[in-house]
């Protein structure tokens, strides 16, 4: 693999982690939410990657495969009072934990940041590698 591949398998990554951060803000942003333009909750998503070749050299990368959708039902809140109660006085909410959904913007964060500091160090070698040529 050569010097310059890493930069695209690294900007892939940086890519898809930025994605899956959208999506973590998204779930985020609707954990409470009680129902969608369509009268049904929030259902939270996931990001699914999928390793592509980069080039004649072997190297891979990585890139969005799919958003899918969690199908677990959503939480059910006794609430009568509530303009969105059904006939039994229940309010159905978002399907997402934020707990969970922290922890995977933790992660996603972190690969983000690791990506980054790998084309800074891939940077800095041949930066040196040319200082050595002169």
């Amino acid at each position: 693999m050569s010097m310059f591949s890493i930069f695209g398998v690294s900007g892939s990554a940086i890519s898809a982690q930025s994605q899956r951060l959208n999506v973590v803000a998204s779930n985020l942003a609707n954990a409470d939410a009680v129902a969608g333009p369509d009268g049904k909750s929030y259902k939270g998503r996931q990001v699914v990657f999928e390793t592509v070749p980069m080039g004649p050299q072997a190297s891979a990368g990585v890139k969005v495969k799919t958003i899918s959708e969690n199908q677990d039902p959503g939480r059910r809140i006794h609430n009568p009072a509530h303009p969105m109660a059904d006939a039994q006085g229940y309010v159905t909410q978002s399907n997402v934990n934020p707990v969970e959904e922290m922890v995977n913007m933790i992660s996603a964060s972190r690969s983000y940041q690791n990506n980054v500091e790998v084309m800074n160090t891939a940077k800095t070698l041949l930066l040196k590698t040319l200082q050595m040529g002169q």
